[in-house]
């Protein structure tokens, strides 16, 4: 039985990484824990350029910047901020929007906005890089948007982001790890191409008893599919107990901390949930988690 984890205090938080210097030789040491080489000649020895977070290499003299080539290429805003942004992303159980982030970290709406896009682009890439979910995974259909008034409920409503659940369960029927992928819509083709990708060969797939799932056969993998029926009764059904809990908190968790997410941006926000979810008994190392795959993603273009 697992015991029951403490995530980092805030206390801890800026004993670790209350200072600039603490911060940058954290991320020295996620960077090049094993040794400086660079990356020109391979060569180890360095000199660092003061005040500039910059390495020069004693035979070439290539110049490496400390944050160039990571989620903070090139940053203007102090490492603190980001540190403590990825302190509140990681330990926020549901998410946080980026009003409130702004808040914490004393700084405008869209410079926050944009600093929790980049790290969960970090988180994406991380979770892009872990193996495919294997034994027996329960899988469902969703939905992103709430309900418009006179519209349609339920599957083809307007408006609403589609997305597959899948979460992989031990033999105990506990859960191990979670998968959220937005996808076109629930055709055999598209489940065919998310379970070749999502699902290792072999892996048993209890799904409720929509005609797509049959695709996952596709992938090599066993499909156990099960009439549920409608209505809240479903989602109570035993052999979907923890994609229906993770569905339901995940919803629980976007309607209380956002007013709406759009279907551009809806699978970094999905992602960054299973992140956590995925890691939930490390919660006092996940600050440091973040911020090495920070250094370890290269940077990229977040528009709104």
């Amino acid at each position: 039985m697992r015991q029951r984890v403490r995530g980092l205090s805030e206390a801890g938080f800026r004993q670790r990484y209350g200072t600039e210097a603490q911060c940058r030789a954290a991320l020295f040491q996620l960077r090049w824990g094993k040794g400086w080489a660079c990356p020109g000649c391979a060569h180890g020895g360095h000199a660092e350029l003061k005040g500039r977070a910059v390495y020069q290499c004693n035979r070439c003299k290539r110049q490496v910047g400390l944050t160039a080539g990571t989620v903070f290429h090139w940053t203007k805003l102090p490492l603190t901020t980001w540190f403590l942004a990825i302190y509140h992303l990681s330990q926020s159980k549901g998410g946080m929007s980026s009003v409130e982030l702004a808040r914490r970290l004393g700084t405008r709406q869209p410079t926050a906005w944009l600093i929790k896009h980049k790290l969960m682009a970090a988180m994406e890439q991380r979770e892009a890089e872990k193996p495919k979910l294997a034994g027996r995974v329960e899988v469902d259909d969703a939905y992103l948007g709430g309900r418009r008034a006179g519209g349609k409920r339920g599957r083809g409503a307007a408006g609403k982001t589609p997305f597959v659940a899948a979460v992989e369960t031990t033999a105990e029927r506990k859960p191990r790890r979670l998968k959220l992928t937005v996808v076109k819509g629930f055709r055999k083709k598209e489940i065919a191409t998310l379970a070749k990708r999502d699902l290792a060969a072999g892996s048993n797939v209890v799904t409720d008893g929509l005609s797509c799932w049959a695709a996952v056969g596709e992938a090599g993998c066993g499909h156990f599919p099960m009439v549920t029926g409608a209505g809240p009764g479903a989602a109570k059904w035993v052999p979907f107990t923890w994609v229906n809990t993770a569905l339901g908190n995940i919803k629980t968790a976007l309607a209380g901390t956002y007013h709406h997410v759009s279907a551009k941006h809806a699978q970094r926000y999905l992602t960054s949930f299973a992140w956590r979810f995925n890691r939930r008994f490390q919660l006092d190392t996940l600050t440091e988690r973040l911020a090495y795959a920070c250094a370890r993603t290269a940077p990229r273009a977040t528009t709104e």
